[in-house]
């Protein structure tokens, strides 16, 4: 069968420390937050950079063993699969879109292209 996958790639940097919380049933969950940004050539000739941040969640083992070595302006690689999901804050309905971690590499903070 030609099943679809969810599958998501992102490239960037940790905007800031990560988030590993403790659930009080032994399973931990980290939630990072991860800036990306594409590069390209406006309409007037200039290049401009578009960056998009992500919110990224991981659990259990791969959280504790993550959240141990990354920290703000930390360069990441992760795969994964998108969620979206809905949730009540005060009364009103929002909702968030997150990246659940399947794997990721560790990379030198990337540098804005010249």
């Amino acid at each position: 069968t030609n099943a679809m996958k969810n599958k998501v790639q992102l490239i960037g940097n940790l905007g800031k420390d990560p988030e590993l919380k403790g659930l009080g049933n032994g399973q931990h969950v980290l939630r990072l937050n991860l800036a990306t940004t594409d590069r390209y050539k406006g309409a007037d000739g200039e290049w401009k950079d578009d960056t998009q941040w992500h919110t990224v969640v991981a659990w259990g083992k791969q959280a504790e063993s993550l959240a141990a070595k990354v920290r703000k302006g930390s360069g990441l690689l992760v795969e994964g699969r998108l969620v979206h999901r809905k949730y009540e804050k005060e009364g009103e309905a929002r909702y968030a879109t997150e990246v659940v971690l399947a794997g990721y590499q560790l990379l030198a903070a990337t540098k804005e292209p010249a």
